[in-house]
């Protein structure tokens, strides 16, 4: 199965993540910014191309919108 990731990736490239992280939360289902809230920081983390930026880039974006990981 092929991913559309341009028709899925939208808020995480406005947002400034790299194609790789990208494409780790597209696989993950994860689509907007909200949608973290499903997940804890350690899963989020665990993402095969999840980097340290990124991460730190989603935490900032989270902590503006007031939204918080799972905790697991």
């Amino acid at each position: 199965m092929v991913i559309d990731y341009d028709a899925f990736d939208g808020e995480w490239r406005k947002i400034g993540l790299s194609g790789p992280a990208c494409r780790a939360l597209v696989d993950a289902k994860l689509y907007r910014v909200s949608d973290l809230r499903k997940i804890s920081l350690a899963e989020l983390q665990g993402l095969h191309g999840m980097g340290k930026s990124s991460v730190a880039r989603i935490r900032q974006i989270m902590d503006a919108k007031k939204i918080k990981f799972l905790i697991s």
